[in-house]
């Protein structure tokens, strides 16, 4: 049986929002992620310099070995600054 769908083998970026996707190369695409995650974090922050909660939040699964929740609440931490993060123990 045929598979009804097509596979993403490169990157695809869009030069507006909006705008068609178009081919990119990994190196354009990854670069273009870490400046959005730094815009996106940019605006946080009070006038009296003292740090606000992070705009981000990471989702793991309590199904996941420790090692990958280990490594997603380290990433949480470490590169986006943020102590959201949940998972679906509570379930």
């Amino acid at each position: 049986m045929p598979k009804s769908y097509v596979r993403l083998t490169q990157p695809l970026v869009r030069a507006t929002k909006g705008g068609e996707l178009r081919p990119a190369t990994w190196d354009e695409a990854l670069d273009r992620t870490v400046a959005a995650f730094c815009a996106a974090g940019a605006p946080w922050g009070d006038p009296a310099g003292r740090a606000a909660p992070a705009p981000f939040g990471i989702f793991s699964c309590s199904k996941a070995t420790n090692e990958v929740n280990f490594a997603a609440q380290k990433f949480s931490r470490t590169v986006l600054g943020s102590n959201n993060i949940d998972s679906c123990n509570r379930t």
